[in-house]
């Protein structure tokens, strides 16, 4: 079944073959709960959208149109509007302390520093426009090119390009006071 595409594994799944529901999840799940967390920086709240974005696939599955879109990029989109709602909802409460980024391999003061520029780059990601973070943490992040991040976005690359340099400024511009607080003045001493 792993040979199959996304849209024939759906069309499968939508007459009742449960194998190709198994693989669809197999090869997206990991990657929609992760544009969830970089999103939403709270790994419950992540887990709660990448299976409510799945959900929403089945459920979708019969309707599905062949040839309108990928299902990657519907998948996209589906989790970046959820996360979209979330962070708007957040807006009226405080904000969790986000959970410690554990490595084995680094020093407690490496941990701690990687928890630090974690949470910070968090939290400048947290204060930008919600297009400007999702074009970002597309792009740059997740590595999707302007075009791709212009179907999930519903935008033109252009103005996926234009959202994604502001968005940088202005996460440099955040970030730039923390550079010594977070360890960069004297990184490589």
């Amino acid at each position: 079944m792993t040979d199959q595409s996304d849209e024939d594994l759906l069309a499968a799944y939508a007459s009742g073959n449960q194998a190709a529901a198994q693989a669809l999840t197999l090869r997206h799940a990991g990657r929609v709960f992760a544009h969830a967390m970089r999103l939403l920086g709270d790994r419950a709240e992540a887990e709660d959208v990448a299976q409510d974005a799945m959900l929403k696939l089945w459920r979708i599955a019969p309707d599905w149109r062949s040839g309108e879109a990928q299902v990657s990029t519907w998948l996209y989109r589906v989790t970046a509007n959820m996360c979209i709602d979330r962070i708007r909802k957040r807006r009226t409460t405080n904000f969790d302390d986000l959970p410690e980024m554990a490595d084995d391999s680094a020093s407690v003061v490496e941990t701690m520093e990687q928890k630090e520029r974690h949470e910070a780059l968090q939290n400048a990601l947290d204060k930008l426009p919600d297009r400007q973070k999702q074009a970002v943490v597309l792009r740059h992040i997740d590595g999707l090119s302007n075009p791709e991040i212009g179907q999930i976005m519903d935008i033109t690359p252009r103005a996926v390009e234009s959202l994604t340099a502001r968005g940088k400024r202005a996460l440099t511009a955040l970030l730039s006071r923390k550079r010594e607080e977070l360890g960069y003045d004297h990184a490589g001493e």
